[in-house]
């Protein structure tokens, strides 16, 4: 992928790499670990979290249904997962002023991807590691292995906002 702080809002790109997933109760894990100077189940820095809770993996398949969740949920534990290093967010829906005046000042980059696709969205993905919290079930942190994943920028590292 390009540098992130080159894309430009409503930008379209097909991501191939690895992505993580997390929602509310990881990330507010996430935080605590932070706060308390513990290490992280994967390396923050450089890295891309999606918000997503895949549904149960179907008989032959590597996951289930795995659309995007709405990214606001997530917005008290962002800033601090960026000045962190993370680099980029996947999720649908807007997201608050704080989040964004923290991509705009870490130079992060928060992209869409297609909402109610989950299962369109799961033959994107090559292969999945649950690597941490595995007591939440289908929020448990997973690292996915993905090609061509569907992206849209929706808020870029100078300001852009595909929202207004």
């Amino acid at each position: 992928m390009k540098n992130l702080a080159q894309l430009k809002v409503r930008s379209e790109i097909k991501f191939s790499g690895i992505i993580y997933t997390a929602r509310d109760q990881a990330h507010k894990r996430l935080v605590e670990a932070i706060k308390v100077g513990k290490r992280l189940p994967f390396e923050i820095k450089k890295a891309i979290i999606y918000y997503c809770g895949p549904t149960q993996t179907p008989k032959g398949k590597i996951i289930g249904a795995c659309g995007p969740t709405t990214s606001a949920r997530m917005d008290e534990f962002t800033p601090l997962l960026l000045s962190k290093g993370l680099a980029a967010m996947i999720g649908k829906g807007a997201r608050s002023v704080e989040v964004k005046q923290a991509i705009k000042k870490y130079k992060g980059v928060y992209f869409l991807t297609y909402a109610g696709c989950g299962a369109l969205l799961s033959k994107y993905i090559k292969s999945v590691k649950i690597i941490a919290y595995p007591d939440l079930g289908p929020e448990a942190i997973m690292q996915l292995v993905v090609k061509d994943f569907p992206l849209i920028v929706a808020l870029d590292a100078k300001g852009g906002d595909i929202y207004g």
